[in-house]
């Protein structure tokens, strides 16, 4: 991790020492689900609520026995919903499941062909459920205005899409992530697009707060071994932004000083 011991990410009021959130989604069995979190390090984990047993269906394994909540922050997530309604009532359903638990992840999807987010139903449902006591992190677009909007609504954190969701393209748009990120007042992290290490490591490097990603590890071929690599470089890339990257130049400049040459 970063070595300034007070280098931590902020959500909702609690610290976390790993900016890197994990999904639990296209992992071929459990073992291999808990396996690639813990070699990601992460201390949040997002569970899609309509797709995965958090308890719901008493009858079907429960991921929470292999993520228990004692060791991980579970982050309920409205995927695959459509409308405002049903994510609304995803997060209920999932603050009854989780005894009272109020930290969310909302996205409204817009079509189903290129899962880009309805913003307009996002912000709606962000509303909703901010004068209903959650804690939201929101899925939105990386369009800079709807993110200060967000924000000033009163989302625990704003996370832009760095290219669709699943598609592995990294980040497609640096300069308008930077924007949200120059401008924002709340973590700001990189959801959706990252498809290898150098993706993550460049999140954050742009000053990204953290990088939720699934996808990129779940679909590798060794899932596991892509974890780890992916919490190597959200730390080199954590590291690089606080450290401060040379000026680019156009031509080349001499790594030893000339000054004082002996001839």
């Amino acid at each position: 991790m970063p070595q300034d011991s007070n280098d931590t990410l902020s959500i909702a009021g609690r610290d976390y020492r790993s900016r890197l959130l994990v999904g639990t989604g296209k992992y071929k069995d459990m073992e291999e689900t808990r396996q690639a979190i813990e070699a990601s390090g992460a201390e949040i984990v997002t569970i899609a609520v309509r797709r995965t047993n958090i308890g719901q269906n008493a009858d079907e394994p429960n991921i929470l026995d292999v993520l228990p909540p004692e060791r991980y922050t579970i982050l309920p997530n409205t995927a695959g919903c459509y409308d405002v309604k049903t994510a609304v009532r995803t997060c209920r359903l999932a603050r009854e499941l989780l005894d009272g638990h109020n930290l969310v992840k909302l996205e409204v999807l817009g079509d189903e062909k290129t899962l880009f987010p309805d913003v307009i139903a996002t912000l709606k449902a962000a509303e909703e459920l901010i004068a209903d006591g959650f804690d939201v992190m929101v899925y939105t677009n990386d369009d800079p205005i709807v993110a200060r909007e967000l924000e000033q609504m009163g989302c625990v954190a704003v996370m832009p899409l760095a290219a669709p969701i699943g598609s592995g393209l990294g980040i497609r748009n640096r300069l308008n992530i930077l924007t949200i990120v120059e401008n924002a007042g709340v973590p700001i992290l990189v959801d959706a697009g990252v498809g290898t290490a150098s993706d993550a490591a460049v999140a954050m490097e742009l000053g990204c707060d953290g990088v939720l990603m699934n996808t990129a590890i779940a679909a590798a071929k060794r899932p596991v071994l892509m974890a780890s690599a992916m919490k190597k470089a959200i730390e080199a890339g954590r590291e690089a932004f606080l450290a401060g990257r040379m000026p680019a130049k156009r031509y080349a400049s001499a790594s030893s000083p000339l000054d004082g040459l002996f001839f």
